[in-house]
């Protein structure tokens, strides 16, 4: 037996690994950076304002995500739909009720959020495709599902037409709200909305307005 032979197996050392990232705080790393986006927008939002919003070193955030707009993008896409599911969404019976039932302060409330963060990344969406497609999933498909849903189940019951464009329409008050908030630099309160529904979604899918529910 030869000298190599007789020496025993060297077992191999075993592999470092890196500290594991902590998931846990990426839902709160989030949430701050919409909410500092919300209040400052693209241009004027920093990884320190993040960081402190979120009660997290600024290297715990650089950790995840090695720019601010790879966080931005991350921010935007977990942001939630809110009670735009179709489960949540109100059945009255007829399209005009159902539009109105989704006219509530606390929708109203957070898609003039919304509308404030997508003006604050207008500088960023031109140059940045994925960050648009972020911001369309997040902000304005969510509505625009709704829409197409509500007009589908419209169609079902025989309320309108299965002619109308639904695609085209279901676009019509994300759209129309968009133009007013960061073009107009109006609100989209209750008035402008039903006065949209009314005046616009409804007769284009074929309707009469009843003005007795505002």
């Amino acid at each position: 037996m030869t000298q190599l032979e007789s020496e025993p197996a060297v077992a191999a050392a075993p592999t470092k690994l890196g500290r594991r990232r902590d998931l846990t705080r990426d839902p709160e790393i989030l949430a701050a950076a919409v909410d500092v986006l919300a209040e400052t927008g693209y241009d004027g939002m920093t990884i320190d304002m993040v960081a402190a919003r979120a009660k997290a070193g600024k290297a715990t955030v650089y950790r995840r995500w090695s720019s601010k707009a790879e966080l931005v993008i991350d921010a935007v896409a977990c942001m939630k739909a809110g009670d735009l599911d179709a489960e949540h969404l109100p059945d009255t019976g007829t399209l005009r009720g159902d539009l109105l039932a989704m006219i509530k302060p606390h929708s109203i409330e957070d898609g003039q959020r919304k509308l404030k963060i997508m003006a604050g990344l207008m500088s960023l969406i031109e140059r940045d495709p994925d960050l648009s497609d972020a911001v369309t999933a997040a902000i304005v498909e969510p509505r625009a599902s709704a829409n197409r849903f509500l007009m589908r189940r419209a169609i079902e019951r025989g309320e309108i037409s299965s002619d109308c464009d639904v695609e085209t329409l279901a676009l019509i008050s994300p759209s129309m709200a968009a133009y007013r908030s960061l073009i107009l630099r109006k609100p989209v309160d209750r008035d402008f909305l039903v006065s949209l529904i009314d005046g616009v979604v409804l007769p284009a899918v074929g309707l009469g307005a009843s003005r007795d529910e505002r």
